[in-house]
């Protein structure tokens, strides 16, 4: 008897189901399922290939390690690419309206929502959910918008109005607590508005 040949590494063999359209998108998609009903310390990159209907490695092939498929749902959650040239629009004038607005707005979506939850409750326990958390909300959306905004201590500033703004998702949508969790959204934007301004714009 022969032996089997030896296994290559890198990617894995390709089969309809890998090759197939939208096979990182439905990676992607169960990856914020399993985040969003698990959590990120009972997730693991078998149960993501699992629910995708894919071998484990081509999980790896496209997103790398858990921390980074953690991210991956983190980014399409957000779309910073998108965002933040939109939310930059107009310069200085409305950022803290414009910026309060689209945070809820993404809160609100219950698409978005689910993956958003399981984020914010892992990063309580988790120290690595928490150092995507930041890594994303700092560097990838306001310390990009601080930094093309031209103020001084665009890190600070960043952490600032990072910290109101999941201060309120954690109130609102993890905690619930009354009567932030039923308050209308125009009125939470009307009162966050002038402080994220202050924060992102003053000198």
């Amino acid at each position: 008897m022969t032996d089997a040949a030896p296994r290559r590494r890198g990617r894995p063999a390709r089969s309809d189901a890998d090759t197939g359209p939208g096979a990182r998108e439905r990676i992607l998609e169960a990856a914020r399922t399993e985040f969003a009903e698990r959590g990120y310390d009972k997730t693991s990159v078998r149960g993501i290939a699992k629910a995708a209907g894919v071998d484990p490695a081509l999980v790896h092939h496209y997103f790398g390690t858990k921390d980074e498929v953690f991210g991956a749902a983190i980014e399409v959650s957000f779309e910073p690419a998108l965002v933040v040239p939109a939310l930059l629009t107009g310069g200085t004038d409305g950022i803290g309206e414009r910026l309060a607005r689209y945070f809820i707005s993404v809160w609100e979506d219950p698409v978005s929502r689910a993956p958003l939850l399981a984020i914010v409750r892992s990063a309580l326990t988790n120290d690595a959910a928490a150092a995507l958390l930041r890594k994303f909300v700092l560097r990838r959306l306001l310390e990009r918008i601080a930094v093309e905004l031209d103020v001084p201590d665009p890190t600070l500033r960043a952490e600032l109005a990072a910290s109101h703004m999941v201060g309120i998702a954690l109130l609102r949508y993890v905690i619930k607590a009354e009567p932030l969790a039923s308050v209308d959204t125009e009125e939470i934007v009307r009162l966050v508005s002038p402080t994220l301004q202050r924060y992102l714009t003053e000198s």
